[in-house]
C-alpha cells in the first residue's frame, strides 16, 4: 500500500462540503457552504445547479489551500452527493436546462400514480428494486422533457446530457470530458436493471427517456478521469463515487451481510447490506445496489425517510422557535416526558415503508401548556419513530433481529435523541469516532483505487467507536410511547383518503 491523502467532496441536500482523509480516516482538513432551498410550489423542491457548482467549487479550494498550508497535496478525489436529484444540461455548453430537480420534490405523483393504475409498479420494482414514487429519477426526468420548450427534441438528436449530481459534477470537474455515474446512483433512477447491472431499454420506452441522455455506469472504484487543470491549479484524478447513503455505509464499515447502518442528515436512511443477493422486500422497503467494486455487485435493503434534520431546520428557520439546531437536546432534555405531542414531519409526503406522495405534516396533542420545548422535543422523537417503523419492516424482511444499529450524520452529535432512539427501538446504537462517514466513504473508495487500501475489507480496522447507547426504558413506557404514534401516523394517513 501507499500513501497519501483523499480529498472527499462531499454535495448534500442543503450544503456542500469537501474533506481531506489520512490513510487512517483522520481529517485533516474540511469547509462547508450552505446553499438556497428553492421552494417554487407546494412539494416541489429544486436547487440552482450554478449554486451547487459556486458552493463544490469554493469548498474544495478552501479545503485544498488548508493542506497545502500544513504541507499535506492529495493524490486523488472520491466523490458522493445526494441522490435522485436530476439534472439535464447541454453537452455543447454545460449550461442547465431547467433547475435540479431534488429527491424530495413530490411534482410528479399523479404520474405515478397513473403508472401503478396502468399495472406498471410490479414490473418496475422487479427489475430496478423501487417503487413507482416521485421520489426517483426517471419521474423528474420524464417531466423535464415534456414541460421544457424544445428539450424532447435535443434529447433525442443527442445535444443534452442527463445525470444526478453526481454526473453534473464530474462533467464539470472533467472539462466536460468524462460523462458517467456509478452503480449506486444508477439504481435510484428507475431505468437501471440492478440484476443485470445496465440501463433497461424497456424502462426507458415506458418512462419515454431517449438512452442518448444517459451516462456511462462504471463500478464505485474506478477510473473517471482527471479534473481540467484549471479547476483546481492542477489536474487530480477521480477514483470513486457513490451515493451518499450507499458511501455512508461504506464508511461505516458495513460491508458484511446483516450490517445497518443509519444515516440522520436531511432525511434518515437506513441500510442493510444483504451481499451478493439482491433481497425483494415484502414490506415495501428498497432493494438497492451497496457498491460495485472490480464488476462484483453488492446489495442492501433500504428504507428512506424523507425529513429528519430537515424538521429541526424547520424549527430554526421555519417556525424561528430556536435559534440553533444544538439548542433542541437541552429543551427535549428538559422535559420529564412528550406531554402526548405527537409531530408526524410529512413536510413532502411519507417515505417507507407508508409511500404516500399527498400525506402533509401535523402537530396532535396540543394543548394550552404546549411550548416551544414540547414541539422540539415532539420533532425530535418523530425521527426516532419513523426509524422503528423502518427497522421493524426490516425485521420482518429478513426474519432476524438486530443487535446493534451504528449511527451517523449532524443529528447523531444529540446524546439525548441517541439515548431515544436506543430506548425506542430497543437495541444498542453505536456513534463512531467519525460521524462525517458520507464523506469518509467518498474517501475510502477513492483510496482504493489508489492503493491506499488493498479492499474495503481493509478499512474495517480502521472503524472506531465514540459512544454506545443502550436501552433504558421501561416495557410499558415503550409501549405507550408507540402507541401515540401509531395512532398519529394513522391520522395523517387517514386524512388523504
Amino acid at each position: 500500500m501507499r500513501e497519501g491523502h483523499i480529498l472527499a467532496i462531499d454535495q448534500g441536500t442543503t450544503s456542500s462540503r469537501a474533506m481531506i482523509f489520512d490513510q487512517s480516516g483522520h481529517c485533516v482538513a474540511r469547509a462547508q457552504q450552505e446553499f438556497r432551498q428553492i421552494y417554487p410550489r407546494d412539494g416541489w423542491v429544486e436547487h440552482d445547479p450554478e449554486e451547487i457548482w459556486k458552493s463544490v467549487l469554493a469548498v474544495c479550494r478552501d479545503a485544498l489551500q488548508q493542506a497545502e498550508r500544513i504541507g499535506i497535496q492529495v493524490i486523488g478525489i472520491g466523490i458522493t452527493t445526494q441522490r435522485e436529484t436530476t439534472i439535464i444540461w447541454e453537452r455543447k455548453t454545460g449550461k442547465p436546462l431547467y433547475n435540479a430537480i431534488v429527491w424530495q420534490d413530490r411534482r410528479t405523483a399523479e404520474y405515478c400514480a397513473e403508472l401503478k393504475r396502468s399495472g406498471h409498479e410490479a414490473k418496475v420494482a422487479k427489475k430496478t428494486g423501487l417503487l413507482l414514487d416521485p421520489y426517483f429519477s426517471g419521474t423528474k426526468l420524464n417531466w423535464i422533457l415534456g414541460h421544457v420548450e424544445g428539450a424532447r427534441a435535443k434529447a433525442e438528436k443527442g445535444d443534452l446530457a442527463f445525470g444526478t449530481i453526481d454526473s453534473f459534477l464530474l462533467w464539470r470537474l472533467t472539462g466536460g470530458k468524462v460523462h458517467a455515474t456509478d452503480a449506486t446512483n444508477a439504481s435510484r433512477t428507475l431505468l437501471f436493471n440492478i440484476h443485470e447491472q445496465k440501463w433497461d431499454e424497456s424502462l426507458l420506452e415506458l418512462f419515454n427517456i431517449p438512452a442518448a441522455l444517459l451516462p456511462e455506469v462504471k463500478d464505485c472504484v474506478a477510473d473517471y478521469g482527471t479534473t481540467d487543470a484549471r479547476v483546481f491549479g492542477r489536474a487530480i484524478p477521480i477514483g470513486g463515487i457513490a451515493g451518499d447513503q450507499q458511501a455512508a455505509a461504506i464508511g461505516q464499515a458495513c460491508i458484511e451481510p446483516g450490517m445497518i447502518k443509519s444515516t440522520y442528515g436531511t432525511g434518515c436512511f437506513v441500510l442493510m447490506n444483504t451481499g451478493e443477493k439482491a433481497f425483494r422486500s415484502q414490506n415495501r422497503l428498497l432493494t438497492t445496489v451497496a457498491y460495485r467494486i472490480a464488476g462484483k455487485t453488492s446489495y442492501a435493503i433500504e428504507g428512506s425517510i424523507f425529513v429528519a434534520g430537515a424538521a429541526i431546520q424547520w424549527l430554526r428557520d421555519g417556525l424561528e422557535l430556536i435559534g440553533s439546531a444544538g439548542e433542541v437536546e437541552g429543551l427535549a432534555q428538559g422535559l420529564e416526558s412528550n406531554r402526548g405531542v405527537y409531530l408526524v414531519p410529512a413536510f413532502t409526503g411519507l417515505g417507507a415503508p407508508h409511500w404516500d406522495p399527498d400525506a402533509r405534516g401535523a402537530i396532535f396533542g396540543l394543548t394550552r401548556d404546549t411550548g416551544i420545548a414540547e414541539i422540539a422535543r415532539a420533532t425530535l422523537e418523530s425521527v426516532g419513530y419513523q426509524t422503528y417503523d423502518l427497522m421493524e419492516a426490516m425485521k420482518r424482511d429478513s426474519q432476524t433481529g438486530s443487535l446493534s444499529l451504528r449511527v451517523d450524520g449532524g443529528m447523531v452529535t444529540n446524546n439525548w435523541f441517541l439515548q431515544f432512539l436506543a430506548n425506542i427501538l430497543d437495541i444498542s446504537v453505536e456513534r463512531p469516532r467519525v460521524i462525517e462517514t458520507t464523506a469518509l466513504g467518498a474517501a475510502y473508495l477513492a483510496g482504493v483505487q489508489f492503493g491506499l487500501f488493498t479492499s474495503l475489507a481493509d478499512i474495517k480496522k480502521h472503524w472506531q467507536g465514540d459512544a454506545l447507547f443502550t436501552p433504558r426504558l421501561a416495557p410499558s413506557a415503550r409501549k405507550e410511547l408507540l402507541r401515540g404514534w401509531e395512532k398519529a401516523i394513522s391520522r395523517v394517513l387517514e386524512a388523504e383518503n
